[in-house]
């Protein structure tokens, strides 16, 4: 072992616990913390130079600390205000839903291939354009295109009532993929 990888352990074993407690006051969750101090740790490693440089390098990882929390407090906050604008948009009473049909929809959908699925849902439960779902599952636009015209397709066949008679549940499952098909503006009653 070279002497800057020594005195990095060192430093790690001296300063671990008490960047984790600056975390945890930070963030308020231990287990965040724990994985925030160790992130620093590592980002405070590959810097470990510039962490000595000025001959303080606690002071320079409690500042990798700060600013590793801040991003995560707003990432959480961000992610806050989605779930609650996500809520606010849902309607406060609804009119006699047919749970078989949306239990249906939900076992299909857990059948699909992951990817599939995940396009789907941004799509269409989630109302992102494709140009957004290529970037949050980090895939061409053209693949979110194929793999949510395959999805739906496949819920369609999965969902299609098998045999003729008054099955409820089939027929509004089978709708309800018609209405994913559809638009934001079709789905509005949904």
């Amino acid at each position: 072992m070279d002497a800057p990888t020594e005195e990095f352990h060192a430093f790690f074993d001296h300063h671990y616990s008490e960047l984790s407690r600056f975390a945890y006051l930070l963030l308020g969750d231990a287990e965040g913390a724990d994985d925030l101090a160790a992130d620093a740790l590592v980002a405070v490693w590959r810097r470990w130079d510039r962490a000595c440089a000025d001959g303080e390098p606690v002071a320079y990882a409690r500042g990798v600390v700060a600013a590793m929390a801040r991003t995560r407090a707003r990432s959480q906050q961000r992610e806050r205000r989605r779930v609650a604008l996500f809520w606010s948009h849902r309607p406060d009473r609804i009119n006699d839903p047919d749970v078989p049909a949306v239990l249906d929809v939900r076992q299909a959908l857990a059948r699909l291939p992951l990817r599939k699925r995940a396009c789907v849902v941004l799509r269409h439960a989630f109302d992102l354009s494709e140009k957004e779902t290529a970037r949050a599952l980090g895939i061409s636009v053209g693949t979110v295109k194929s793999q949510t015209s395959r999805g739906i397709a496949e819920l369609e066949r999965m969902l299609a009532p098998s045999r003729p008679g008054p099955e409820a549940a089939y027929r509004t499952a089978y709708r309800t993929v018609r209405v994913l098909r559809a638009g934001p503006a079709e789905r509005s009653s949904w």
